[in-house]
């Protein structure tokens, strides 16, 4: 069956959705290997030696000292601390990669631009495309070999090949079943899909890729966020390695929310995985949640997963108890329950907080 593209009217438009067999995609990506290309998602690169001082005065994340061959994740926010943009950031060779969401990478580029001022950088778009691989099977010594290197990078770092570009191992994920991205020229992109091929990891559609991202509850900007999202609603704070705000760190648009939420409040929502009713349609994101005829979220991402069938991740308002019944979908039609799983830690109180208490003698 020829690739299936994925729907116009989402955000991996132009995309292959998925080869004919979603389901079995997801499953070979379980138990063997695939790689999914995401060439729609745009790269940038930054060089100068000013960029990582610069940069580091511009983002969340704690850029100015990156190690050669670092993969961390990072933000811009606005002024009031709502996120702007999300990128994955890798460090390799006196260059920065910056990889964005579809349709983001132009507005990315023109306010990186207008805000060099003196600082000696060069930005630019990168003729490059994004191939992410899953799997344990990624573990079989033809993988690296299929890329011309001799081993897999350590997590959270990358290492260069040897046509051009770079392969990473993201974050997180176990060492035995990695997450891969590999950014290699897009005039390479079938000759390096043949040679993954010849090594046992067969292609996947986007479809994999985003039910793979929402079992783990993974945000992405755009679909899972709206105009007012904060970084600690996505569980996005945390340094290198475990999220994209670092709290050692300041001179920053957006930072005093950051500050001011993280010591003496507590974000208004909070990212959830919902498992969804399957008998009906399926809902879209930014449709509304409710609970008791009352509207408590927003969902985001909807994906059918080959275990965990039609989930979804949403928004809702902190508070929630666990095993609220909620509705969903434009019409209230979609039974949904919350993945308990899912749910952020328990609120503890900010630094901020027990200092106001203890002066207030409690």
């Amino acid at each position: 069956m020829p690739p299936v593209p994925a729907p116009d009217t989402g955000p991996d438009a132009g995309a292959i959705w998925h080869y004919g067999d979603p389901l079995g995609e997801q499953r070979r990506a379980r138990t063997a290997a695939v790689v999914i290309d995401r060439s729609h998602r745009p790269v940038l690169t930054i060089s100068g030696p000013d960029r990582l001082s610069w940069l580091h005065t511009l983002c969340t994340q704690y850029v100015e000292d990156l190690p050669d061959g670092a993969t961390v994740a990072n933000l811009c926010l606005d002024g009031r601390g709502r996120v702007q943009d999300h990128w994955i950031q890798t460090e390799l060779a006196a260059v920065s990669y910056l990889d964005t969401e579809p349709g983001r990478g132009e507005a990315l580029l023109n306010y990186l631009t207008s805000m060099v001022f003196w600082a000696d950088v060069s930005l630019q778009t990168a003729d490059l495309a994004v191939l992410s691989l899953l799997g344990p099977g990624l573990t079989d010594p033809r993988v690296p070999a299929a890329l011309g290197i001799t081993a897999l990078p350590d997590a959270a770092a990358a290492v260069a090949l040897p046509t051009g570009g770079l392969l990473r191992r993201m974050p997180g994920a176990p060492a035995e079943a990695p997450e891969l991205d590999a950014l290699v020229p897009r005039e390479q992109v079938t000759a390096v899909l043949d040679r993954l091929a010849e090594a046992g990891v067969h292609p996947a559609g986007v479809w994999t890729f985003e039910a793979h991202r929402v079992a783990a509850v993974r945000p992405r900007l755009g679909v899972d966020t709206d105009e007012r999202t904060i970084p600690h609603e996505m569980g996005w704070i945390g340094g290198p390695g475990t999220g994209a705000v670092h709290l050692n760190k300041g001179c920053y648009r957006g930072q005093e929310t950051v500050a001011r939420v993280h010591n003496l409040g507590k974000p208004p929502r909070m990212l959830a995985l919902l498992h969804l009713d399957g008998s009906v349609d399926r809902p879209a994101p930014g449709d509304p949640v409710t609970a008791g005829g009352r509207t408590v979220g927003r969902l985001g991402t909807v994906v059918d997963h080959d275990e965990l069938g039609p989930i979804a991740l949403a928004l809702l308002k902190r508070a929630l108890p666990a095993d609220t019944a909620l509705l969903t979908g434009e019409n209230n039609e979609v039974a949904a329950v919350i993945d308990v799983d899912s749910l952020p830690p328990p609120d503890a109180p900010g630094a901020g907080r027990l200092a106001v208490e203890r002066l207030r003698g409690r």
